[in-house]
């Protein structure tokens, strides 16, 4: 049932006779398919070439080869060396950075442990490292901070922006709720900007900048970013006033303690990796395959992928600030990343989204579902918990504790549960554009399976046709 099928909107066109958009525009237009064919080849060649040279420019792919090479590695080979070799290194890494990398018996400790059973975890990061290392970089530079902290990220999310933790801490920077909103990060029922990669970044330099001017010391600025400022704060007063991380490492909570021990082993292994015949894993995207386009309008994921195939799983994995399959409409616009290999079809079919998108959900019926007892209540543009408050003959507390909502602002599309022995004082049916939830496969299938072709090819008339090649069922 998830299979996908050519577009009946496409075949309705030709059925009617219809002449899409693109045709229409150049009816007048002598057309020169010749010409159109080396414009795309000229195009590609460009597009080819420039990957290739930042493909081999960013990658650090043939250094790794090189060095496992000259060790004469196999696959299999697990290297050992001994703690002069890593305190070394250690050193070494030291004197490139205003980081102190501490090389102790707690820290040999994890660092061993980390060359031995995190030689697939190393492998996976380097991988993911190369879509976002250098934007953190970038903006650890322009805070004027040292640049390992990159790895700190590595140590809270693994790179995987959408990961949330057991307390609730989210994104590449393991943002709690409070801590997010105090640095700024937009939080709502469409979008959490904790998850977003950028805007997470910016924010964690901020916090990162803040706890080191407290503390002068970068060890204790991150005992403080995983525990707080509080628990380091108790510690220095249990340890009798000492203030460096290993002097109150004891007094800290057990997390804390063994925090900047892994920081430094897995600072160590992305450093040196090479070295332990660690490979990077092949990366889903590198940073120089992703492009930027700004939105119109509100657009549901769902119709992207039916017109230019890019899946939602993909959507979602570049544009991890969405909880749903919904961009909503905000100001200013969404801008979304987006792989250079589609924007040749975005830009083909921009129109063509945002049109069949409000096709699909302005036709949505929005209706309150009334039982004997419930009633669900979708919220409209205008509207405020007063109003429905006294539209069903209850009241505002009552409304915001039937939903647990904390305040009385409230989201269009919101769903409200109204607990009635009655329907409502008016009954109300309405086509509603945008409606800003989620569908799952099944209903975006029920939805596309409602629409006549005849009113979908005349609604497409109706509007200049449109450029559509393909649509999921």
């Amino acid at each position: 049932m998830e299979k996908h099928v050519r577009t009946i909107a496409f075949i309705g066109l030709i059925l009617l006779g219809a002449t899409p958009l693109w045709a229409q525009e150049n009816e007048d237009k002598p057309t020169d398919s010749t010409e159109v064919i080396q414009h795309e080849k000229f195009l590609r060649v460009i597009e080819n070439t420039l990957e290739e040279y930042y493909r081999d420019y960013a990658s650090t792919d043939h250094e790794t080869d090189s060095i496992i090479e000259s060790l004469g590695y196999t696959d299999k080979d697990v290297p050992v060396f001994s703690d002069s070799i890593y305190c070394m290194r250690l050193d070494e890494m030291n004197e490139k950075s205003p980081f102190h990398l501490d090389c102790n018996r707690d820290v040999l400790s994890v660092l061993k442990f980390f060359t031995k059973n995190r030689r697939g975890f190393t492998s996976i990061v380097l991988g993911r490292s190369k879509l976002y290392f250098n934007m953190f970089e970038e903006k650890l530079a322009k805070h004027n901070m040292p640049i390992e902290l990159k790895y700190l990220s590595v140590i809270e999310s693994g790179l995987r922006p959408q990961v949330k933790s057991r307390a609730g801490a989210l994104g590449l920077w393991q943002f709690m709720y409070r801590t997010g909103k105090y640095y700024g990060l937009t939080q709502n029922s469409y979008i959490d900007e904790r998850m977003d990669p950028e805007m997470a970044t910016e924010a964690a330099c901020l916090y990162l900048k803040k706890l080191h001017s407290m503390y002068n010391d970068w060890n204790m600025a991150l005992a403080a970013y995983n525990a707080g400022p509080g628990n380091v704060n108790k510690a220095i007063r249990r340890s009798g006033g000492k203030m460096t991380y290993w002097e109150i490492r004891p007094y800290l909570p057990r997390e804390t303690q063994g925090y900047v021990p892994n920081f430094i082993a897995m600072s160590y292994m992305l450093t040196y990796h090479a070295a332990h015949n660690v490979r990077a894993r092949e990366a889903k995207f590198h940073d120089f395959e992703i492009d930027t386009v700004c939105l119109k309008d509100g657009l549901h994921m769902e119709v992207i992928d039916s017109l230019i195939n890019w899946s939602v799983a993909d959507i979602k994995a570049l544009n991890p600030i969405y909880k749903t399959s919904y961009i909503p409409k905000t100001t200013p616009p969404q801008c979304i990343q987006i792989p250079t290999s589609y924007i040749g079809e975005w830009i083909n079919f921009e129109d063509s989204i945002y049109r069949l998108d409000s096709l699909i959900y302005e036709t949505i019926v929005e209706e309150e579902e009334v039982d004997q007892t419930v009633t669900v209540h979708y919220v409209r543009s205008g509207q405020t918990l007063g109003h429905i408050a006294g539209r069903y003959g209850t009241s505002v507390r009552n409304i915001m504790n039937w939903n647990n909502l904390r305040s009385t602002r409230l989201s269009i599309g919101q769903r409200l549960t109204i607990y009635t022995n009655g329907k409502p004082s008016t009954k109300k049916q309405t086509a509603k554009k945008k409606t800003p939830k989620s569908l799952t496969k099944n209903q975006q299938r029920e939805h596309y399976i409602q629409f006549d072709l005849v009113k979908i090819c005349g609604s497409l008339l109706n509007n200049g046709g449109f450029q559509l090649m393909k649509l999921k069922s």
